[in-house]
Formats: structure tokens, sequence, C-alpha cells
């Protein structure tokens, strides 16, 4: 019966270790930025791990009054790419740190 409570114990501290590094984690993902662009570069974006942009940059060349709805469709792209990448950056360094452990959404 100890036994049990001893394996418990460790488990216990497994867990609480896991969260502290996925907390620890979260926090430098956070502070992480990527880049991505739409239309060849014609729009580049820079999103923080928070999914804050950070700047949005549109090369003259992609502006032009007569078509403004390809360069809104560009910034719409870039900003979905920008919002997907972190997504993904976040999925797969947490998959690292909980070794592929599938939690459930919200876990971490």
């Amino acid at each position: 019966m100890f036994g049990n409570m001893g394996n418990m114990a460790g488990m216990m501290k497994k867990v609480q270790k896991l969260q502290a590094d996925m907390a620890k984690l979260q926090e430098e993902l956070k502070a992480r930025t990527l880049e991505v662009s739409a239309g060849g570069g014609a729009v580049k974006v820079v999103i923080t791990g928070e999914k804050q942009i950070k700047s949005l940059k549109i090369e003259p060349s992609a502006v032009d009054p007569e078509d403004v709805e390809m360069l809104e469709d560009l910034i719409a792209a870039a900003i979905n790419e920008a919002v997907k990448k972190v997504d993904d950056m976040m999925a797969q360094e947490m998959g690292k740190l909980t070794g592929g452990l599938n939690l459930p959404p919200g876990m971490f």
C-alpha cells in the first residue's frame, strides 16, 4: 500500500515539474518573434508568440489604388499565416517538453 503512495508522490512531483517547465516555456515563447511574408514579400508581418503584430511592412509596388482588394487579401494572408506559425511553434515546443503526451487543448 505504501509503495503506491510513493509512486503517487513521485508522479505528483513530475507533474509539478512539468507544469513549471511549461509555464517557463510559454513565457519564453511569448518573447519570440516570427516574420512571415505574402505575395512574394510584398507584405511582411512580424508577430510575437503572444500573437501581437510588432510590424507590418508593405512594399510600395503592392499599393495599387485600382486594386485595393488585392492588398487587403495579401495583408490578411500574411497575418493568418503568422498566427498559424505561432500556433505551430507553440505546439512543436510544447510537444518537445511533454514528450508527445496527447494533452487535451488548454492543458498548455
